[in-house]
């Protein structure tokens, strides 16, 4: 993957269905390790807010979008609402990022999401780190990777502050 000139994010958008968690926390915790501001509702929504503003004023703030695919991911409505106001959103031109977290029919999610590179994370995690980096013009440091940890079993979860998306 190319380098895109650009400068260096104000805040990413991290897009992401509620079954792939595991996987987004690994994302927002190498990025922010390599010192990029991530908005990750897992971690940016607190108690008592209104998630639905939240996540609005998220998205208007933020200049990069982050998403990532998966089968849950393209059967959420809301990863869904969240790309489709990053695609018709001129801030956002250039500045959305698909990640392929496992295989899946991406493209119900938007036929466009075709002419964008997307990083393949479904081989070496490391090495696609490296990929996604290049985006911004940075090298990957695998000491500073959050790898993803093992799912945790359903039974011992705590449910989140945000809806499922």
């Amino acid at each position: 993957m190319a380098p895109r000139r650009s400068r260096r994010p104000q805040e990413i958008f991290l897009s992401h269905a509620s079954a792939d968690r595991v996987f987004a926390d690994a994302i927002a915790g190498t990025l922010r390790g390599h010192g990029l501001p991530v908005w990750y509702s897992t971690t940016n929504i607190q108690g008592a807010q209104q998630w639905h503003d939240e996540i609005g004023h998220a998205l208007t703030r933020c200049n990069w979008f982050v998403v990532v695919l998966s089968p849950s991911a393209v059967g959420s409505r809301w990863v869904k609402h969240e790309l489709l106001y990053a695609l018709n959103n001129a801030r956002y031109e250039k500045r959305i990022v698909p990640l392929l977290s496992r295989a899946c029919d991406w493209k119900r999610l938007s036929w466009t999401l075709g002419a964008l590179q997307i990083v393949d994370f479904r081989g070496s995690f490391d090495a696609a780190c490296r990929n996604l980096l290049t985006v911004w013009g940075l090298g990957f440091d695998a000491a500073r990777a959050a790898r993803p940890r093992k799912r945790i079993p359903v039974a011992r979860r705590r449910r989140a502050v945000t809806p499922r998306r």
